[in-house]
């Protein structure tokens, strides 16, 4: 399993939401199709099904296959980027916006899940980003500045403070957001899937898009053996984009993250108060817990190469470090996704042709800003004011050397971890 890169780990395991959908049998004919079945796709499935329109959702493999399905849980209010940093690449007015419809991100979400009931472990208590040293504190710092000049909730907390909040001494200091959260994130991607599918949308799983053509003033697509005409298509394929004719590769840089998770009942002295986290370490660490009391531990690397091993072997030296008590203690399940960053660290939406849109690049951050902007995208695609969208469409470009750039970013990791954390 560790170095399977089809593998959900523990989210498959523990997911309490399922849901399956049949494969396309038939041409169809809609008013919004939409490519990709993440928390984006699903998002936007669900609107546009709750606003009346008929809707179809197209998936390769099966609803939570990428990224959404492998994603560490956290419900985070904006993006790894401080908002002052935002501001400066959009301009005053698209940054402050961003920012700010973001910040309400987690709301969305957490309305969502107690809307349709979805199961997926929702847990409200915050997340702390943690000083890894002084250099990490001080971004902290810069970062709690900025925050609440946007009147934001945060808190900055000292090292005692965090030590009892984390359960572990290795932090200087951390910045507390009380409105983000956890949720088990492949639950809540097919908890907005089934959602979607009971409010009336189509969705098949197991059926590659092939071609996408403008058609008119809508779209034509091709899947295997059928034909689906659109008024509208959304493109939400973000890092598990199976390239088909019609469409450029979505342009950006392949980051891989792996997670680590150990028995249930061991995490009664780790991050007693729920709360998820993550620090400010170049190669950062995240760590949370789950409703079963496993500990999960994750950091940037992929387990499908013969450098996995060392990926693995510093989890556990890393969680030997964190917490003493759990040395020695094996993982149960191991597994890695992959993450899409754009050039400037953003999310980006792409304008196709008539009526169509593309989005990718959440850095990370899938569940809010996905659930956002795949909601928006549908208000749009559907006739809603172009100014509902969280960012303004640009035209596709392409990314220069992207495998390379991955390839460099991935031994980065491996030298790391083949060094850190060893007493």
């Amino acid at each position: 399993m560790t170095g399977d890169p089809n593998s959900n780990g523990l989210w498959a395991v523990s997911a309490a939401e399922t849901f399956s959908a049949p494969a396309l049998t038939d041409d169809i004919s809609v008013d919004l199709a939409i490519i990709g079945g993440g928390f984006t796709g699903t998002a936007a499935a669900l609107a546009a099904a709750k606003a009346g329109a008929r809707v179809c959702l197209l998936e390769a493999n099966r609803i939570g296959h990428g990224g959404s399905g492998r994603n560490v849980g956290l419900v985070n209010a904006g993006l790894w980027l401080p908002p002052d940093t935002i501001t400066a690449q959009l301009g005053p007015e698209t940054g402050e916006r961003l920012s700010t419809l973001l910040a309400t991100a987690p709301d969305l979400v957490f309305d969502l899940i107690a809307e349709h009931a979805i199961a997926c472990e929702p847990v409200r208590s915050g997340t702390l980003h943690c000083a890894h040293a002084p250099s990490g504190l001080r971004d902290l710092q810069n970062r709690h500045a900025q925050l609440t000049a946007r009147g934001a909730p945060v808190s900055l907390l000292g090292d005692t403070e965090t030590a009892s909040r984390t359960g572990t001494d290795a932090f200087g200091g951390a910045l507390f957001d009380p409105r983000a959260g956890t949720i088990q994130p492949l639950a809540y991607n097919r908890g907005l899937a089934r959602a979607a599918q009971t409010a009336g949308a189509l969705i098949h799983e197991a059926t590659p898009v092939q071609r996408i053509a403008p058609d008119g003033e809508g779209w034509t697509l091709s899947a295997p053996g059928w034909t689906i005409r659109a008024g509208a298509m959304i493109m939400a394929t973000n890092a598990y984009h199976q390239p088909f004719r019609g469409a450029e590769t979505p342009p950006h840089l392949l980051v891989h993250f792996f997670q680590a998770a150990t028995a249930p009942g061991l995490a009664e002295q780790v991050v007693p108060g729920g709360e998820g986290l993550w620090d400010t370490a170049p190669v950062m660490t995240s760590l949370r817990t789950d409703a079963a009391g496993r500990v999960i531990l994750g950091a940037m690397g992929a387990l499908d190469h013969p450098g996995g091993g060392l990926h693995r072997g510093w989890a556990e030296r890393k969680l030997a470090r964190l917490f003493p008590h759990l040395k020695g203690t094996p993982f149960q399940q191991v597994w890695f996704g992959r993450i899409a960053m754009t050039p400037a660290h953003l999310p980006e939406i792409q304008r196709l042709g008539p009526n169509g849109l593309a989005v990718h690049g959440y850095s990370g951050r899938g569940i809010g800003p996905g659930t956002l902007f795949g909601t928006r995208l549908a208000e749009v695609s559907l006739g809603a004011d172009p100014s509902r969208l969280p960012v303004a469409p640009i035209a596709p470009y392409r990314l220069k050397a992207p495998g390379l750039r991955s390839t460099i970013f991935e031994t980065g990791a491996t030298a790391l971890h083949a060094v850190s954390a060893r007493f």
